[in-house]
């Protein structure tokens, strides 16, 4: 059987390929998982946006070609062990995790217990252990067998959300918790900012305020989680500053003159400004003449967050607070999630190229299979 793998130009991320090589006999503490199938969102277009600056290349690297950079943009998805080099690691254990937009990939299997593994391959020492951990789903508190569809599209940007939250009230909105907060943020309609604006608009106090295009102004207006909308080419919209409020921007866009935008229009009276990520990513380079007004973007990183929780909660504590958050989040989302399914390589590059167009709809979650 061949292994077939949608490779993406690292330079020009719109340049796609499909990739077949034969498959290679595994070697002792190896594992060969088949992809059953993955989730495609804004959000491995933000991958492959801070590939070279956050290390996404490094987890599955591309077919070596003297000519292109190939790389491997990654995924979420569940995945099955077809073939096992591990005593401990039978045949036909399911798993959910990091995923290239494969038909399988092979994984070095260790630091294994009762609920997950890691893959202790060389190239992802260096890398997060959130992206190296593969769970187990019949021992994954958050999973749900009639769930998979928002577990794949919604939960890794969930996690993403959980941290945003979970930073701008270490930072900035549990300063004071008597005052009034305003939380612009931008890309309204993608998942990670729909599950952060759910949790953020949960803070007594907080008003979340979503920034997104013209045509899906009407779809963010529709959730439950935006107290206001604003599009982008009406930015003198957004609500006013003052010194006696709190205001924060979370950008997701990516797009430098929408954050010159948001930080022109509060000044001082941006209180914080995170950098998450890059779904607008044929615009970063679009950079006003002007110096940025306020505060300097802080950049964003879930894995960091989530190390210093696991540290300070410890691995239950955090769990616990996750999953609750999980759970009140997803039980709403049937309103307006609708999953439509992907098959085969030329038909999952072709959705590849048309989220890059920004032509896929914000509430279509994408489920996909190489098969």
């Amino acid at each position: 059987m061949s292994v077939t793998t949608i490779e993406v130009d690292r330079r020009q991320i719109s340049r796609s390929r499909v990739h077949s090589e034969s498959e290679v006999v595994l070697q002792d503490g190896e594992v060969r998982l088949r992809v059953e199938a993955f989730a495609l969102t804004s959000n491995n277009i933000t991958y492959g946006v801070f590939g070279d600056a956050m290390g996404y290349w490094n987890f599955f690297p591309g077919a070596p070609d003297a000519e292109t950079p190939w790389g491997r943009i990654p995924v979420w998805g569940f995945a099955e062990v077809v073939e096992t080099r591990v005593s401990d690691l039978p045949v036909g254990r399911r798993i959910y995790g990091f995923l290239p937009m494969s038909n399988q990939i092979i994984v070095k299997a260790g630091r294994l217990d009762e609920r997950s593994f890691v893959d202790m391959s060389e190239h992802r020492a260096p890398m997060a252990a959130a992206y190296n951990r593969y769970v187990f789903t019949d021992q994954d508190p958050i999973y749900h067998p009639d769930r998979e569809a928002q577990h794949m599209v919604l939960w890794p940007l969930f996690m993403t959300s959980f941290m945003v939250d979970d930073v701008l009230g270490q930072n900035v909105l549990e300063s004071d918790p008597n005052s009034v907060a305003s939380v612009v943020i931008s890309s309204a309609s993608s998942k990670t900012a729909i599950g952060s604006a759910h949790l953020l608009a949960r803070r007594p106090g907080v008003s979340v305020v979503g920034l997104t295009s013209s045509k899906n102004a009407d779809f963010v207006r529709s959730l439950d989680c935006f107290h206001r909308v604003v599009t982008y080419d009406m930015m003198s919209d957004l609500p006013s500053g003052t010194a006696a409020d709190i205001c924060a921007y979370v950008d997701v866009a990516g797009d430098s003159a929408v954050t010159w935008g948001v930080h022109e229009h509060y000044g001082d009276d941006l209180a914080y400004s995170l950098a998450v990520g890059g779904t607008h990513w044929d615009a970063r380079a679009r950079v006003p003449g002007r110096s940025l007004a306020g505060p300097k973007p802080q950049p964003f990183f879930a894995p960091t967050q989530i190390a210093l929780r696991n540290k300070e909660w410890g691995r239950a504590g955090l769990d616990q607070r996750v999953s609750e958050a999980w759970n009140r989040f997803s039980e709403g989302t049937a309103p307006w999630l609708q999953v439509a399914p992907t098959s085969g390589p030329s038909g999952v590059e072709a959705l590849f190229q048309e989220l890059l167009a920004g032509r896929v709809d914000p509430s279509v979650g994408h489920i996909c299979s190489m098969h």
